[in-house]
């Protein structure tokens, strides 16, 4: 192979266009659903787990918000930061303006994918929080739903309509009825859709565990129109860290920490085992923690089989059903290629977390090559392209 493989990220975002709503929901919706205002910004401050405090100052740095019932989100540069340098990587409030169009324009977003040795993005959502939290948290529940629906259709045929296969469709479902959820992955998978938001942690959302039994519709509709459950890092609205008081750099170190539970929950639960075929994903939460989790998860499957309850839930070790089920992804993680054996070569995908601060956009292909000097044309394909093909049920070679 003379050159790298193009690259398919299996974790970017899209910043929502300010017409999404306002054009995608059905009319008698539309003055209660979400919509873009400029407003003045005094202060602001992060609270955790993407929650924000915010006061308001008609003289103040002008930001395009969103404005839905009670919640107003600010756009802010780290969020939207392709394009600035890392010391303009800063909260700061921002307006469409300001941002690089590749942002919400899904025609520039695939020029600077293409540019960027990227010829597939799968993109999580902004406004709606990564599993769509902001709907199901929303009181009204037609309302809610509709606004999924009109997301999920502004995905698929808007967004990646007509990007060639560049921008890859994933959609978000009504988390409060796995009935519901159920059927809005049905709906989409007809049109050609194979990748769903969840969260990591539902319980923390206030929803019921896997273990409950109240998601098996919603596990069953995926696992047999081939949909991947995607469960991006703060999915569950909350971020680890140590205290209330610790700076962000503490959580943003333990992002991966949701993902490492997360991932014992589901090679626990018997899940992967009354559904076979179900694939999960875990996003942004890189790789070099696997071994010892699965390592671990292993021996407590082995050593302590008389009292945790897993007798004939789990008949092989958790590994097992972790190199069958699940794929790790990550974008800057040198310890977890070199570890690549030990986690298995098939379950590793590669990201560009394009337009976040985390992004290795425009340099994603000096990244690529960095990390995998050494490996095998096969297993720089796998990682680059032919996991993340297997895992999305692309059309791709």
């Amino acid at each position: 192979m003379s050159d790298l493989p193009m690259i398919i990220s299996v974790d970017d975002h899209i910043v929502e266009p300010p017409h999404l709503w306002q054009e995608w929901l059905p009319r008698k919706f539309r003055e209660r659903g979400p919509r873009v205002e400029r407003r003045g910004v005094g202060a602001m401050r992060h609270v955790g787990g993407g929650r924000y405090e915010h006061t308001w100052d008609p003289s103040g740095p002008q930001a395009d918000v969103w404005v839905f019932e009670d919640l107003v989100y600010v756009h802010k540069r780290h969020v939207a930061a392709a394009g600035y340098s890392r010391d303009e990587m800063t909260m700061t409030p921002m307006t469409y303006d300001e941002m690089r169009p590749g942002c919400y324009d899904p025609k520039a977003r695939v020029k600077d994918m293409l540019d960027n040795h990227v010829d597939g993005s799968l993109c999580f959502p902004t406004f709606p929080r990564f599993c769509g939290q902001t709907f199901t948290e929303n009181g009204d529940r037609e309302l809610g739903l509709a606004c999924i629906e009109a997301y999920n259709n502004y995905m698929v045929d808007e967004w990646c309509g007509d990007s060639n296969g560049v921008l890859i469709p994933l959609i978000i479902v009504p988390l409060w009825d796995a009935e519901l959820a159920a059927a809005e992955v049905r709906r989409n998978a007809a049109r050609g859709v194979h990748a769903v938001t969840f969260s990591e942690i539902p319980p923390h959302l206030g929803l019921p565990s896997i273990h409950s039994g109240e998601w098996d519709p919603f596990f069953r509709a995926c696992e047999e129109t081939a949909t991947t459950i995607n469960m991006h890092i703060g999915s569950s609205s909350r971020m680890p860290a140590t205290s209330s008081d610790a700076p962000d750099g503490v959580a943003a170190t333990l992002s991966f920490n949701n993902a490492m539970a997360s991932l014992a929950d589901w090679l626990f639960s018997g899940k992967l085992v009354e559904f076979p075929e179900l694939k999960l994903a875990y996003s942004e939460g890189q790789i070099g923690w696997l071994p010892y989790v699965l390592e671990r998860a292993d021996a407590v499957w082995e050593d302590h089989r008389a009292w945790i309850g897993t007798k004939g839930l789990t008949p092989e070790p958790p590994s097992y059903y972790y190199r069958r089920n699940v794929f790790g992804c990550f974008f800057k993680d040198y310890h977890g290629v070199e570890s690549r054996d030990k986690i298995g070569i098939d379950t590793i995908t590669f990201e560009t977390d394009y337009p976040h601060t985390d992004s290795t956009w425009p340099h994603t292909k000096k990244v690529a090559e960095e990390h995998l000097q050494g490996l095998t044309d096969e297993e720089k394909y796998k990682i680059l392209r032919g996991n993340a093909i297997r895992m999305l049920s692309l059309d791709r070679v």
